[in-house]
């Protein structure tokens, strides 16, 4: 069912009887929505994860996978977020489609992928996307953006006509999900919100919750 908002923009409802059982399946059909329509970066993701003090970070990643495992993604081994990661796997992704008025809201536990799949996706990258991760100190301090550009174009001159290796500190993690929320927007902020919780029998509890 479908109801028509202001302007052109439909809303749709959210209601727990009829969304789909599964909810990666579910996050699939609304990523499906998101990435056919003319936002940009539909895959872009907050990614939260927390220090070895407790203290929160958080940052946009893009998503590069999303199949019944989880969701994948890929960075460098040696920056904040990986340091962190190492220290406690917990993290949560959200997303935001703010023209569709849907955000969806995602917590469980990172992994790394396997060094086969960082490989096959490194080598799918642009070039110069393979030399500027094979560059970067990422989250270290240096001292220009001129020091990176030189950096970059020793890289470039050195590996010229040669393929780029994946450096040894650059891959992807997953994230297993334990937890789904489903936001919808809604006319008077009575917004629509469907948690899924992961159960001990690896079924899914599926609840409203008030806006």
């Amino acid at each position: 069912m479908m109801k028509a908002s202001t302007g052109d923009l439909v809303v749709k409802e959210l209601d727990e009887r009829t969304v789909l059982r599964d909810p990666i399946q579910q996050f699939q059909a609304w990523y499906q929505d998101a990435m056919s329509s003319a936002m940009i970066h539909p895959d872009a993701m907050t990614l939260a994860t927390v220090s070895p003090g407790g203290k929160p970070s958080a940052r946009i990643v893009l998503l590069k996978r999303v199949d019944d495992k989880g969701f994948v993604f890929y960075t460098n081994y040696e920056s904040r977020k990986a340091d962190e990661i190492s220290h406690n796997s917990s993290a949560a992704l959200v997303f935001y489609w703010g023209e569709l008025q849907r955000q969806v809201r995602i917590e469980g536990s990172l992994t790394r992928t396997s060094a086969e799949e960082s490989d096959e996706y490194f080598a799918s990258r642009p070039r110069e996307s393979q030399i500027s991760a094979l560059t970067s100190p990422q989250s270290k301090v240096v001292a220009s953006r001129a020091e990176l550009e030189r950096m970059f174009d020793e890289n470039e001159r050195r590996l010229r006509d040669r393929p780029v290796p994946r450096p040894r500190n650059w891959g992807g993690y997953m994230l297993k999900p334990s937890r789904f929320e489903f936001w919808q927007g809604r006319e008077a902020r009575l917004h629509d919100r469907i948690e899924y919780m992961l159960e001990k029998d690896g079924s899914w509890k599926i609840r409203r919750l008030a806006p």
